[in-house]
């Protein structure tokens, strides 16, 4: 019982930890092609929109240039219901009192205004300094909108992941400062790892610390249907690996065609409204360089299991 006692204390005490990390050098600019940048990142590669505007706000088929960043999102974890935030420019509810350096730290290294650190939902760690700018700039422009959204709840087990186990991030190489778009493998790779988050989803992770445990790009993460308790997704594997590589034998022009296609899984989390939005020499780019990823033999298909019919 003492035992207990102390291990609920301690764990009640590191609910609200805080965390140090610098600034990041970036301001808000007024420049059109850096705010177009942002804009571009925001609603293509970045997906932002697919995590900081609630369903619950917009039918589905809710053309995403019709949506606003008010939050409220729920990601509905065995450990806990955690809740995105309004990313508009309201003072009360949203980004509005913060300066630029705090949003762009919180980006880069995963910790709130406040200092908490966050889940790690966010894949931007490695984002080039320009990039972030472009994202500031244009988040600047986003009207505000009064949304006070719920409160982060955890259960038991929740609390003792937030209190051993969530730490910040922060980025596991030094960010460029100025990345310049390209049809090149060094491009593609930023955009794939940095950017669009396509490593987060399509290598296997632990999912109650969001930790990586499989090969990179070797597919195999398992991911719940929305709104289908009885079924769920497997992601692929993208490694050019001759037997088991689901791009495998694909031209440039076929990985183009199915980004274009959007979605076609009506399960599938893969925010595939946005990615439509990637311009071609983008998806170019991250073609080329899953062109150079280490192969895997690892067999993930189907990309959606039905556990039952009822």
């Amino acid at each position: 019982l003492s035992l207990l006692l102390i291990l609920a204390i301690t764990v009640s005490m590191r609910q609200n930890l805080k965390y140090e990390a610098p600034y990041p050098e970036v301001h808000a600019s007024k420049d059109s092609a850096v705010i177009a940048r942002g804009e571009y990142i925001f609603y293509g590669p970045g997906h932002c929109l697919y995590c900081h505007a609630s369903k619950k706000d917009y039918p589905p088929g809710t053309d995403l240039n019709d949506m606003l960043p008010s939050g409220g999102y729920e990601f509905d974890l065995s450990i806990a219901k955690i809740y995105t935030p309004n990313i508009t420019n309201d003072h009360e509810t949203g980004i509005g009192k913060l300066s630029d350096g705090a949003i762009a730290r919180t980006l880069r290294y995963g910790i709130g205004s406040d200092g908490r650190a966050l889940f790690d939902f966010m894949p931007f760690h490695n984002m080039a300094d320009n990039d972030l700018e472009a994202i500031v700039s244009y988040l600047r422009t986003i009207p505000p909108v009064k949304n006070k959204v719920p409160e982060n709840y955890f259960n038991v087990g929740g609390m003792i992941v937030k209190a051993f186990l969530i730490k910040p991030v922060g980025p596991d190489e030094n960010p460029q400062k100025k990345v310049v778009p390209g049809v090149n493998v060094e491009y593609g790779k930023y955009l794939a790892n940095s950017v669009a988050n396509c490593r987060g989803c399509h290598t296997n992770r632990d999912m109650m610390t969001g930790a990586f445990i499989g090969p990179d790009y070797a597919g195999g993460l398992r991911l719940d249907a929305p709104g289908n308790p009885n079924a769920y997704c497997v992601s692929r594997n993208l490694t050019p690996d001759k037997e088991t590589g689901h791009i495998y034998n694909w031209s440039e022009q076929q990985f183009i065609n199915r980004f274009r296609a959007g979605k076609l899984i009506q399960e599938s989390e893969m925010p595939w409204e946005a990615f439509k939005q990637f311009s071609d020499d983008d998806l170019k780019a991250i073609f080329m360089y899953l062109q150079t990823v280490k192969p895997i033999k690892n067999e993930t298909a189907p990309s959606l299991v039905v556990t039952s019919k009822e």
